[in-house]
């Protein structure tokens, strides 16, 4: 194991010191590891050259920021192809949690992702995108089965 010297703001050392109390840390050690190793798995999910993805879009709206809700409609309009499911959640008078599940090919869906993110009016989003396989191979489970379906295979 190799010690390594880091710099932290005031305010950052504070919020880890919460989290290391919140869920009884040994030490900040521990906690930045555990971060770290998050972090990274993350980021390798997120920059992977899989061809295709699932995701979910997590972000908070302001709901009375000018033209935002046509502005986020016209997206997932566009990209009508990625959208699996959407859920709205009011969280007051002035902001909603959203969340989209998105499946297809994993550039559309970080492209899509992107916008959405950077959109004013829209804070506090996150993307989590898994590499998948799409089996587009349709097929049905038993006589009598009521639809063909593909299957999505994660990495």
């Amino acid at each position: 194991m190799q010690r390594i010297t880091i710099t932290l703001d005031d305010d950052l050392l504070a919020e880890l010191d919460r989290l290391i109390a919140a869920r009884g840390y040994a030490n900040r050690s521990r906690a930045i590891r555990d971060l770290a190793r998050a972090g990274i798995r993350q980021a390798l999910l997120e920059a992977s050259d899989a061809p295709a993805c699932v995701a979910a879009l997590v972000y908070v709206q302001e709901l009375g920021a000018r033209g935002l809700a046509h502005r986020l409609t016209a997206l997932f309009h566009d990209h009508h192809d990625l959208s699996v499911a959407t859920l709205q959640v009011p969280l007051g008078h002035e902001s909603g949690l959203n969340v989209a599940v998105l499946k297809g090919p994993t550039a559309e869906v970080r492209d899509l992702a992107d916008a959405v993110l950077t959109a004013r009016g829209v804070a506090h989003g996150r993307a989590v995108i898994v590499p998948a396989e799409l089996d587009a191979g349709e097929h049905r489970h038993g006589e009598g089965a009521a639809a063909a379906h593909g299957h999505v295979r994660t990495r």
